[in-house]
């Protein structure tokens, strides 16, 4: 008999917490298992498994990092609404550092509510960009420019990567601010 109170979206949402204390690789069932206070295979009467947690995270750590970006984005444009969204974005990764890498998977196409959240989360990007004025294939270079450099300056920063004497902070100022050049100076495709 299932715990009472314990739903598969309960033991997902306490995965995320454990995720962010002990961190994404060092989530098991076993120590999710210990802090919901049940029995393993109990467990499974509420997770198909660790592939299955994982995707489960990996949706509501996408879907809550999508949210946070289109609300930063609201209102904004230009170099405002990419300051906006890049800063919710790398205060996502700092505070869930567990659920930050999940979040990064590509979303399960067997999941509905996956695959809308990623949508969500792309669309926030496109909105920007759009501002810009770039759509089409452009738009999807930019978005995965964008996406590299911010996922990149997170997980740099989160694994203790900036050594060198210069504020952080600064650094992420002109990560934004290259950002903007590149977008408003976007190469047109067709000249050579």
């Amino acid at each position: 008999m299932p715990r009472a109170g314990l739903t598969p979206s309960t033991v997902v949402r306490e995965a995320a917490r454990l995720a962010d204390e002990v961190g994404f690789e060092r989530l098991t069932l076993a120590a999710l298992a210990g802090r919901l206070g049940v029995a393993l295979p109990s467990l499974y009467k509420h997770v198909k498994g660790a592939d299955a947690l994982s995707q489960k995270l990996a949706a509501l750590a996408v879907a809550e990092l999508a949210a946070e970006m289109t609300s930063a984005a609201a209102g904004r444009a230009g170099r405002d609404a990419l300051r906006a969204v890049a800063d919710a974005w790398r205060g996502y990764g700092h505070r869930h550092p567990g659920r930050y890498p999940a979040a990064q998977q590509v979303p399960d196409a067997s999941d509905p509510e996956h695959v809308e959240a990623g949508r969500r989360a792309v669309d926030a990007v496109y909105a920007i960009l759009h501002g810009y004025g770039l759509t089409g294939d452009a738009a999807v270079d930019a978005a995965r420019i964008f996406r590299s450099a911010v996922h990149g300056f997170v997980t740099l920063e989160a694994a203790g990567g900036f050594g060198l004497p210069r504020e952080i902070d600064r650094s992420f100022d002109q990560l934004v601010a290259t950002l903007d050049i590149a977008f408003r100076n976007w190469p047109d495709p067709g000249r050579s």
